[in-house]
C-alpha cells in the first residue's frame, strides 16, 4: 500500500533536497559504556536530520546464554525461536534502545526510540527460505517514509532497534544493517541520504586480525574476489550486502568504519562504491 505524502510537509519534486544522516552502530560500540559514550557525543554533533539504528546481538546472546539458551547463528544471522524472540525485544527495544535514548537527551539531542511496529514504522514479513527455519525472523517488506518524514521535520531524531512487525501483532527480529539499509533507501525517495555503519573496527579489512589492512575503497569485483577468497565472511557478508543494494537504490554515500569519521573526514574508513 502506497501512503500519501499529504502530511509529510515534504515536496519529492523540486526545490534542493535536504540530507540525512543515517548511522548503524553495532559490535563492541554498545557493549563499552565509554566508548558508546563517545559515540553519542560524536552523533550528537552532527548537523541537520539524522537516523539513528541499533544492534545488540552479543548483549542479546549474554542474556540468553544467562537463562539456558544456546544462540543460533546462519551466515551472520540469528535465528529466533519464541524464547529467543522474548530475550531480543527486551534487551534490543528495551535495555539498549532507551538506554541510548536517555544518554542523547543528555547530549541535548532530542531522540524518540522506536522498534518497526511503533507508528508502523517498518513492516516485514516472516522469513520464509526454502531449507533454513529462521523462526521468528523479519525482512522488511515497506518503511512508513511520510512518517519517517514528518518526525525528522518535526526536530526528532528517531533511534531504531532491530525488531520490526508483520502487522498481523507479530514482532519480528531483523537484521540491524538490513534496517538501516532500507530506512536509507526508503528516505533517499525524499533526501540525499549517506549511509554509515560503525563499529569498533576502522573500516573492512583485507586481514580482520590486522586493523592497519584497510580497504579504503569497495567495489562490487573486489567484494566478489574477496568472498571467493573467504577474506570477508560471517555477518560482514550481509552488511555489504547491504550497502550495494542501497547503492544501487538512491542512496547517495556509504562508509564503514570506527564512529570517529563521523567528525573528522579525514579519518580511515571504508567507502563502498558501486
Amino acid at each position: 500500500m502506497t501512503i500519501p505524502l499529504e502530511n509529510s510537509n515534504i515536496s519529492i519534486s523540486g526545490g534542493l533536497r535536504k540530507l540525512v544522516t543515517l548511522v548503524k552502530i553495532g559490535g563492541n560500540i554498545i557493549d563499552d559504556a565509554n566508548e558508546l559514550q563517545q559515540f553519542l557525543s560524536d552523533f550528537s554533533k552532527i548537523e541537520g536530520y539524522k537516523v539513528l539504528v541499533h544492534g545488540g546481538g552479543k548483549s542479546a546472546t549474554k542474556m540468553a546464554q544467562s537463562i539456558g539458551l544456546v544462540p543460533q547463528m546462519i551466515d551472520g544471522r540469528r535465528v529466533t525461536d519464541a524464547a529467543m524472540l522474548e530475550v531480543v525485544v527486551m534487551i534490543y527495544a528495551g535495555q539498549i534502545n532507551k538506554n541510548i535514548v536517555a544518554q542523547l537527551q543528555g547530549h541535548n539531542t532530542n531522540a524518540i526510540g522506536f522498534s518497526g511496529a511503533d507508528g508502523n514504522l517498518i513492516h516485514s514479513d516472516k522469513r520464509n527460505h526454502p531449507t533454513i527455519d529462521y523462526g521468528f525472523v523479519g525482512d522488511v517488506k515497506s518503511v512508513n517514509t511520510p512518517l519517517l518524514s514528518t518526525l525528522l521535520e518535526s526536530g526528532i531524531v528517531p533511534v531504531f532497534c532491530a525488531i520490526t512487525h508483520d502487522k498481523n501483532g507479530q514482532l519480528l527480529n531483523t537484521n540491524a544493517d538490513t534496517i538501516a539499509s532500507e530506512l536509507a533507501i526508503a528516505l533517499s525517495e525524499v533526501y540525499d541520504v549517506t549511509l554509515n555503519y560503525c563499529f569498533e573496527k576502522p573500516g573492512v579489512l583485507f586481514d580482520s586480525e590486522d586493523d592497519s589492512s584497510v580497504i579504503l575503497n569497495m567495489n562490487a569485483d573486489l567484494y566478489s574476489k574477496l568472498k571467493e577468497e573467504k577474506a570477508i565472511h560471517s555477518g560482514m557478508i550481509p552488511k555489504l550486502d547491504n550497502c550495494f543494494n542501497s547503492l544501487s537504490k538512491g542512496v547517495q554515500k556509504i562508509r564503514i568504519g570506527h564512529h570517529s569519521m563521523l567528525q573528522n573526514n579525514d579519518a580511515v574508513c571504508t567507502t563502498i562504491q558501486l
